[in-house]
């Protein structure tokens, strides 16, 4: 397992049982992977901070800060491991297995940080952040290119600050699917111009920003 892993990964640990550590979820009622995930969350936050601010030498702060969220959240983390195939080699407790939460983006996303921390621990900082480099590589090249395009919710409050009127209200319509892959309906309504959009995604963050995308059009038409 540990073989196959570290050759998605990128990486070899010298220290096999700091792989495993960062592997096992507190599910599994033995020593887990919280204590290297609370340490790989502040590895990962300095990363890719440092690549944002060279990156982006004239965005402002709140700029920076948005945009680094954007790029570490569950989602963005949970998406990583998916991409790494992570979900397969989760040890994880009887429960968390029938109710498919190595799928699961809290679980995906804890594991992501708790394996940086792991490689730091194992190699250092330098090792460590060449590994988060290599695997946000596409994801800072894209996020480079439209950096300068705010996200969807944004452009929407701006514009309807700029005409005075009252600000979009989002609100959970349902959520349908298993807790592993859960999709959110959400709609966006703005009152004063009685419109309302259907967004769909899966976290309601995905769900509001499609929901705004779709009034943005409805307004410009």
């Amino acid at each position: 397992m540990s073989e196959e892993l570290c050759r998605l990964l990128g990486y070899q640990f010298k220290n096999s049982k700091l792989l495993t550590l960062a592997l096992t979820h507190r599910s599994c009622e033995t020593a887990n992977n919280e204590r290297l995930e609370f340490l790989g969350d502040s590895i990962v936050n300095f990363i890719i901070a440092e690549a944002l601010y060279t990156q982006l030498p004239r965005a402002q702060e709140g700029d920076l800060s948005r945009s680094r969220a954007s790029l570490i959240n569950r989602d963005a983390l949970g998406d990583l491991a998916r991409t790494l195939k992570i979900g397969r080699f989760i040890l994880l407790g009887p429960g968390e297995i029938r109710s498919g939460g190595n799928e699961r983006l809290s679980i995906l996303s804890c594991t992501m940080e708790a394996i940086i921390g792991a490689i730091y621990l194992d190699s250092g900082f330098a090792v460590a952040r060449e590994c988060v480099l290599r695997w946000y590589e596409p994801s800072l090249s894209t996020f480079k290119k439209t950096a300068s395009r705010k996200d969807p919710k944004t452009r929407l409050q701006e514009y309807m600050q700029s005409q005075q009127s009252a600000l979009p209200v989002y609100k959970v319509l349902s959520l349908e699917g298993e807790s592993h892959q859960q999709l959110f309906v959400v709609s966006c309504t703005l009152s004063k111009i009685d419109k309302q959009a259907i967004g769909k995604g899966s976290s309601r963050r995905r769900a509001e920003q499609a929901a705004a995308e779709l009034m943005l059009g409805m307004i410009k038409k």
